[in-house]
């Protein structure tokens, strides 16, 4: 008997529901929805349906939580290794692989039939096409095998913003496009910057993220480049979508500090600047949807 199905045996109900729940990586999906509702109200022009946005939350977060859930089983050899992944449920025993793999297609199933029944049929290929993915091309594809892993893979990230948009209009257009290219863009600075404070880890494990394969100097001045890129997909969705003062404001403000803090990081490299990015970045796409949101509500 393997010393995982051992442990197994030996947990909880209460910890393995916590090991189910972590396997959908909450904060990650956090940050997911963040996306999605606001990009509901500029979809509307103000108040989507209650029921409505609960549905494509239920949907999403069923959607997100498996395709994580798959992640782990996927990089449970990696993970047993590298220290920031090592208390992960599959690496500690909680969950098996077995479990896990039931449980990840579960809520795939859960959140194509909610998805379809509830909202529509595209937001369901949407959000399940997502998962399909992040599975295939970047977890089991490109992550240990190319340095624009988190490049081309962190497309999965953006697709929340076309099942919102998708959930009120039923269908997609130009808008809905720039926005996914916008959190496309966001992606890799995002990463980058958590990247350079774990490449250690990365270069322990083989996984040539961007900072394990070339400089950190080297790193930050793409990090800078995709950041004045995102900044600039946020002034074309302003545009494509007709936003108002408020939202054009927020970009302008918000971009202008998350430049600063990519360019500062180029300028003298560093762990700390790197984080301070990354926790920035998350901050400029909740308070940039925010403020969408908003502007949606004002200008309707």
């Amino acid at each position: 008997m393997s010393a995982v199905v051992s442990a197994t045996l030996g947990v909880s109900a209460a910890s393995r529901v916590r090991g189910f729940v972590a396997l959908t990586k909450p904060r990650i999906i956090e940050l997911l929805l963040v996306t999605t509702i606001p990009t509901m109200f500029v979809a509307e022009r103000g108040l989507p349906k209650i029921t409505l946005m609960l549905a494509t939350l239920v949907g999403g977060t069923l959607a997100a939580g498996g395709a994580n859930a798959i992640n782990m089983v996927v990089d449970r050899d990696i993970d047993a290794v590298m220290k920031r992944t090592r208390n992960r449920p599959l690496v500690t025993g909680v969950v098996t692989p077995a479990q896990a793999m039931v449980f990840a297609l579960g809520l795939e199933v859960a959140a194509f039939a909610e998805l379809w029944a509830t909202v529509n049929l595209l937001s369901a290929v949407l959000a399940v096409s997502a998962t399909a993915f992040y599975v295939f091309v970047y977890t089991m594809w490109l992550k240990r095998t190319s340095r624009q892993n988190i490049v081309i893979g962190g497309a999965a990230g953006a697709v929340p913003v076309l099942v919102g948009w998708a959930a009120v209009r039923g269908n997609l257009g130009l808008a809905p496009i720039v926005l996914f290219v916008l959190m496309f863009l966001w992606t890799p600075p995002h990463f980058w910057a958590l990247a350079i404070r774990y490449r250690e880890d990365y270069r322990s494990v083989d996984v040539p993220m961007l900072p394990v394969v070339t400089s950190m100097r080297k790193t930050a001045g793409q990090i800078l480049v995709y950041t004045i890129l995102v900044v600039a997909a946020s002034g074309a969705f302003g545009v494509a979508a007709s936003l108002g003062a408020v939202y054009w404001a927020a970009a302008a403000g918000f971009g202008a500090v998350f430049v600063y803090f990519a360019f500062g990081l180029w300028r003298t490299p560093s762990d700390e600047k790197a984080m301070r990015l990354f926790h920035w970045s998350i901050s400029y796409v909740t308070l940039l949807f925010v403020a969408m949101a908003v502007d949606a509500l004002v200008f309707r």
